[in-house]
């Protein structure tokens, strides 16, 4: 049996105040993750770190290369969101467990069942195939 969604760790990640650091959020303001990623920041209040190849900043966040590259004062990291396509996303979800992070996010379309395992018997939380906007009007967020 695959992934399923539990609503109450959907809420509880939106709701409760953290470090999110969105894998694949670039300058590119016609990417999904742009203004997502403001939502995250803006309207539910975390604190956003980007990670995307070049290290880039975005929103005036410092960037990062990779996970293993945000230095030990950004930590812990709350949620990986992962705006990476399904084929590339299992990686990341390995990169996530090693530094520690407590929950991984695939956004909408993104599927991997085998990484979401990966994660959940590491202990992580996994949201899978969900963009936080779309679903923040169920919990009135």
């Amino acid at each position: 049996m695959g992934h399923t969604n539990d609503p109450a760790v959907i809420e509880r990640l939106m709701r409760t105040k953290g470090r999110w650091a969105i894998v694949g959020l670039t300058t590119n303001e016609w990417r999904a993750a742009y203004d997502t990623s403001l939502f995250i920041r803006d309207r539910l209040g975390m604190d956003i770190i980007p990670v995307n190849l070049p290290g880039d900043p975005v929103h005036g966040e410092q960037g990062y290369r990779r996970l293993s590259d945000i230095p030990p004062g950004k930590h812990p990291i709350d949620v990986v969101d992962c705006f990476v396509n399904s084929q590339k996303v299992g990686a990341v979800v390995d990169e996530a467990i090693a530094v520690g992070a407590k929950a991984v996010w695939l956004q909408l379309g993104v599927i991997d069942e085998a990484a979401a395992a990966r994660a959940k018997a590491a202990g992580l939380h996994v949201v899978m195939d969900v963009c936080p906007a779309q679903v923040a009007w169920q919990f009135n967020l």
